[in-house]
């Protein structure tokens, strides 16, 4: 009797013993976002199963159960769209052609422009351009001397426009000719850089990289280091690169085994940094603020339709102030990933616009004054690389052409622009302009009586749909035959530069209605009672058990 009471005892204080453990992996559980997106082992094991199957010409235009009609007239509108482009473009496409057998990254894109299921068919018959040779203002040139308004913005690099990137570069070497590419030494360029950028960021050292990436590896390296801590918070949906800690979900072979995806403005995410040991530093994309705890939209996405994004500027902003809190009380470092949006927000970046302080900050892109560059800013107890008693403890992070001549020049010559009354005056009431123009926009979709709308994030916007279909991501084979350039995630995403004006905006406008009403005169968004988002889901989920 006497030993059953103390084995008892002995599982009762295991039991207590192990309930904290149970209740923090619980508040884990709780804090990650309920979608695919906040459970990465899960997504990558439902990516690893989902099986192929593509439409041929009999499933591919009533594929959402359109009488046959709509769909032979979807049917002509594919053909006269591809005469247009043929006809238009021929030697664009014909480079593009040539190209893809010998570039890994365009089969990529290629093949994910559209929903797997299309992407096929939609390749062999109505193949578009990757090759542009030109840009004039707000304006890119095809290889055929065809312009295109520009929405795809470089990825966030073009802030300013295509003539002041230009104009960066072509000065920036200027001043480095004499040097060359010579590594490992500094042109003195740096200096400059480094003293604009310590005011800029509030911070006291600055460490080039290459590529934004590589300065997001570096920031996390360093917080991993100073605070002997192993795992990193990212929320749900955010980008921070393509290394494997950052990305640990579809599209990542191995997974990553430090990182934490929790709910982005979410107060479960807080508890969870509020309690845990074991937490080195968060990482916050200031861009998702725009579509919080969604993975950047892309047309390859749109199985059955997504809402036009809306941002709250006053509500992020609160979330960041307690997200800096509860990282300044538990020793957590904060890295404010400003890659993307650079100096888009405010010539100080996110922090100035947000008002919040981060420990590390990370910028790229845009900075490098067309050039590629990544730059981690932040006070020396974290940029420091050693530590004083251990000269056998380092972190190290180098790279051949961290600091490159032509980069630094590039980078100099941006900062002495950014600096400028002219170029300070263009952020003067900039989300009231573009917040303006994006109403000014959707007040014309309602009008043609189309189901888009734009939700926009200063100079970022997205396009969002108003009604289900399984055809939204047609529209950007329309707007590109209105002359309108997107990146090749397509409507997800448009980018526009300060430099565009009301003429510009107006034609702009002008064109992405015209295209969304072909569109919709072509057929493709077909409504019957029964289709909705969830009957498209399903219905998708029915063809997927099939096979």
């Amino acid at each position: 009797m006497n030993e059953l009471t103390l084995l008892g005892g002995l599982g009762a204080a295991a039991a207590l013993a192990l309930l904290p453990a149970a209740q923090q992996r619980l508040a884990l559980s709780r804090a990650k976002h309920r979608s695919l997106a906040g459970h990465s082992k899960l997504a990558r094991r439902v990516a690893r199963g989902l099986p192929y199957y593509g439409f041929g010409p009999e499933r591919f235009f009533d594929s959402d159960g359109a009488p046959a009609e709509v769909a032979a007239r979807r049917e002509a509108a594919l053909a006269r769209l591809a005469a247009l482009f043929a006809q238009r473009h021929p030697r664009t496409l014909a480079a593009t052609e040539a190209a893809r057998e010998g570039i890994a990254d365009l089969q990529f894109t290629g093949r994910y422009r559209v929903p797997f299921q299309y992407s096929r068919l939609l390749r062999e018959r109505l193949p578009v351009g990757a090759f542009v040779q030109a840009t004039r203002g707000v304006q890119v040139q095809d290889l055929d001397g065809h312009w295109f308004y520009d929405l795809a913005g470089s990825y966030g690099v073009n802030l300013f426009g295509q003539d002041f990137y230009k104009s960066c570069i072509a000065e920036g070497s200027a001043r480095v000719q004499a040097l060359g590419p010579v590594l490992g030494s500094y042109h003195p360029a740096v200096l400059d850089n480094v003293r604009a950028l310590r005011a800029l960021s509030g911070m006291d050292e600055v460490s080039f990289h290459m590529s934004g990436t590589e300065a997001v590896m570096q920031a996390v390296r360093l917080a991993r280091y100073h605070t002997r801590r192993k795992y990193l918070v990212r929320f749900c949906g955010a980008y921070h690169g393509w290394w494997d800690d950052v990305q640990p979900g579809v599209g990542n072979p191995v997974g990553a085994s430090h990182t934490y995806t929790l709910r982005d403005m979410d107060e479960r995410a807080l508890r969870v940094l509020a309690r845990r040991r074991d937490i080195a530093c968060v990482l916050v994309n200031p861009l998702q603020a725009l579509h919080p705890n969604a993975n950047a939209p892309s047309d390859a996405g749109l199985l059955a339709g997504r809402p036009a994004p809306a941002f709250d500027r006053a509500a992020y902003t609160d979330w960041l102030r307690r997200l800096r809190e509860v990282c300044s009380a538990r020793g957590i470092v904060l890295i404010l990933d400003e890659v993307f949006l650079g100096f888009r927000l405010a010539p100080g970046g996110a922090q100035q616009y947000f008002g919040v302080r981060a420990d590390l900050v990370v910028y790229g892109k845009t900075l490098g004054g067309g050039l590629p560059v990544g730059v981690v800013c932040g006070p020396h107890r974290l940029m420091q690389r050693w530590r004083e008693d251990r000269p056998a403890d380092v972190c190290l992070a180098r790279g051949t052409f961290n600091a490159h001549p032509y980069v630094m020049g590039a980078m100099q010559v941006f900062l002495e622009r950014l600096a400028t009354p002219g170029v300070q005056a263009l952020y003067e009431g900039l989300d009231a302009t573009w917040g303006a123009r994006a109403a000014r926009l959707n007040a014309l979709l309602e009008q043609a009586g189309v189901p888009v709308r734009v939700g926009a994030m200063s100079t970022v916007w997205a396009v969002g749909y108003t009604q289900a279909s399984r055809y939204h991501w047609m529209l950007q084979y329309y707007l590109r035959a209105e002359g309108l350039a997107l990146s090749w995630v397509g409507t997800g995403r448009l980018i526009f530069s300060l430099d565009h004006g009301e003429q510009d905006f107006e034609e702009v406008a002008r064109r992405f209605v015209a295209a969304c009403r072909a569109m919709q005169a072509d057929g493709w968004w077909w409504q019957s009672q029964g289709l909705t988002q969830a009957s498209i889901r399903r219905s998708i989920l029915r063809e997927l058990l099939r096979r």
